[in-house]
């Protein structure tokens, strides 16, 4: 139905100790909210709404950000973790909030999971100052469109102006476009969605796995956890020098900052 969201693919994720172990430490996510963090620099923030923040917002540690999501299940586990902010439940096609409250929204890898991406690019003007900002990114190239998009139930990636007409017609006028992820970004991701499958699938299989005890399954997640941090700092860097040197045609990934088109303040 139009205007609805679909089943958040994520809601399986989100109930596993193993995906909020990692999300927060691998690569493409510390390179896209450092892009993020980057393109909120010098702007005069009051109030921030972040849409679709799963356990992995682009900003944190600030009390003046809103969180939403469609999941309680992420939103509650985000709090845990946070502590500061405020988190609601929301469909991002139909914004609870009043209109015009918030200097700027961030939507970091949303759009694409939304039926009705027009309909939440609406939401997301109404809620917003006459002269705040949004910063959304998006996976870029539908000719990209791959093994990991379904995994995660994209329902598309845009092409540059296809996104710039839906921005358009939402209400905004992109000011800024950079390039956030390049092709190693496709290359790495179809590979970790494969890594992913077989541990899960491995795991769930292991003989005897339910007498191990809690302390060595502990140790057993740490060792993980700092060889997967330390893994992903590096390959983050790498990530962002392959964005620096191709084509932007070649992008997986870009950020657009945009403002609100004249007439559409009011």
């Amino acid at each position: 139905m139009p205007g609805t969201v679909p089943q958040n693919r994520f809601e399986d994720f989100f109930t596993e100790d193993i995906y909020q172990l990692l999300k927060n430490h691998l690569y493409n996510y510390k390179v896209r909210k450092q892009a993020v963090e980057k393109a909120l620099e010098n702007e005069s923030i009051s109030m921030v709404l972040e849409v679709g923040s799963g356990m992995s917002p682009m900003i944190t540690g600030d009390p003046r950000v809103v969180y939403s999501d469609l999941s309680l299940t992420a939103l509650s586990r985000l709090k845990n973790t946070l502590g500061s902010g405020s988190f609601v439940v929301a469909d991002s096609t139909r914004l609870p909030f009043k209109p015009r409250v918030f200097s700027h929204v961030i939507c970091s890898e949303v759009l694409e999971h939304i039926e009705d991406d027009t309909a939440a690019i609406r939401a997301m003007s109404s809620v917003l100052k006459p002269d705040g900002r949004v910063i959304i990114t998006i996976p870029h190239g539908k000719c990209f469109f791959s093994i990991d998009d379904r995994f995660v139930n994209h329902f598309r990636r845009y092409d540059l102006a296809d996104i710039q007409a839906k921005l358009k017609e939402g209400g905004f006028t992109p000011i800024v476009v950079r390039k956030v992820l390049g092709p190693l970004e496709k290359i790495s991701m179809v590979f970790v969605i494969g890594c992913y499958l077989l541990v899960h699938r491995t795991g769930k299989a292991l003989p005897g796995s339910g007498s191990i005890r809690p302390g060595k399954v502990r140790s057993f997640n740490n060792l993980i956890t700092t060889v997967f941090k330390k893994a992903n700092e590096g390959f983050a860097v790498l990530a962002r020098a392959d964005a620096s040197i191709m084509p932007r045609r070649l992008s997986m990934v870009l950020l657009m900052k945009c403002a609100l088109r004249k007439g559409t303040e009011q």
